[in-house]
């Protein structure tokens, strides 16, 4: 088995199983890609892909298997490559061009829209400026998606809130606490019915978010504890989305109260709910196994600067989060209620 192979057959899967697209990518020859993955599928002694003909049509389970462990493998070795350039950079043993390959480099990320639209584009342009030849991956989704593309090793760093049990083999670091909000048209009669109590929701429909009805902070089951009936409008995975469905008298919103903008959102009114639902953290988390390069501390610290680098150098090796809790304990994580 080659690395050589190991390459062209994730390149293949990255192209969506073109392999003109991958040999293109690869700088190399098509029927050159094909007889390398011809050969390593003897070697391995089953098909990583279906066939019709010359052309692949789909990958076998045993391949998307092989494909990730792939992945993972190729991922370890830029690791390495880049580890060598910087030292090499730290003792002055590089020439200007090995400096500015070891500038470059990929940051991939997996969040939610919550975070990906109110919390990261100021954190993301300040990266920019310093690291400008840094290509960023920003990828949204739900807990569970996020937990898809880590457990596949497609990032390099998830940004959720809660789930804690999808992702088990993350090193998990709290970057801010934040409240829920409720949300209604100028006029409603919420907005003018004083201190607000589950009572007085469980009157309006509801359209809040998808994930906010599963684990701990399950409203239904908030409800059901105080004796009530949730009547649920909708629910979604964006907070705009959300925003605009109350705009046009759908429900009472419920959501994060970071993602009312004063500006944008002036035509709704934002109701304290704090003393009604539990408080969330936002965690940033990367694998035990993840080689972190030098940009990547420099990323955690101006999404959390309560985070630098020599402590997250010193949890990153701990062997469990509640190791990683324990040495964290006592650590001012900042509240943050406005984008």
């Amino acid at each position: 088995m080659k690395f050589q192979q190991l390459r062209y057959l994730v390149a293949v899967h990255e192209n969506g199983l073109n392999i003109t697209a991958a040999a293109r990518q690869l700088h190399t020859s098509q029927p050159g890609v094909s007889r390398q993955l011809k050969l390593l599928e003897e070697e391995l002694g089953f098909q990583l892909f279906e066939r019709e003909g010359r052309a692949l049509t789909r990958t076998t389970a045993a391949g998307e298997e092989i494909i990730s462990r792939a992945s993972s493998i190729l991922r370890e070795m830029q690791n390495i490559r880049r580890t060598s350039a910087e030292l090499r950079k730290a003792d002055g043993g590089t020439t200007s061009a090995e400096l500015r390959k070891a500038d470059g480099g990929t940051l991939s990320i997996a969040t939610t829209h919550t975070q990906a639209r109110y919390v990261l584009p100021q954190v993301i342009r300040e990266f920019r400026i310093k690291y400008p030849k840094v290509r960023l991956h920003l990828h949204q989704g739900t807990s569970e998606q996020i937990a898809e593309m880590v457990a596949r090793d497609r990032v390099d760093f998830a940004i959720a809130t809660g789930s804690e049990e999808l992702f088990p083999h993350l090193v998990r670091l709290p970057v801010y606490h934040w409240h829920r909000a409720v949300v209604v048209p100028r006029g409603h009669p919420l907005a003018s019915a004083g201190k607000l109590t589950l009572k007085k929701l469980a009157e309006y429909p509801i359209v809040t978010y998808v994930f906010s009805f599963s684990g701990r902070s399950s409203l239904p089951a908030l409800f059901e504890t105080a004796g009530l009936s949730l009547d649920v409008a909708l629910t979604a995975r964006d907070s705009d989305v959300i925003k605009t469905y109350v705009r046009i008298g759908l429900g009472v919103g419920i959501l994060a109260r970071l993602a009312m903008d004063p500006v944008a959102d002036a035509d709704l009114v934002v109701l304290d709910a704090s003393h009604l639902f539990e408080g969330h953290t936002t965690w940033i988390g990367f694998r035990r196994s993840a080689l972190l390069r030098a940009y990547m501390y420099e990323f955690i610290e101006l999404l959390a600067p309560h985070l630098p680098r020599k402590l997250v150098r010193e949890v990153e090796k701990l062997d469990t989060q509640e190791e990683v809790d324990k040495v964290l304990k006592g650590l001012a994580i900042p509240l943050r209620d406005m984008p």
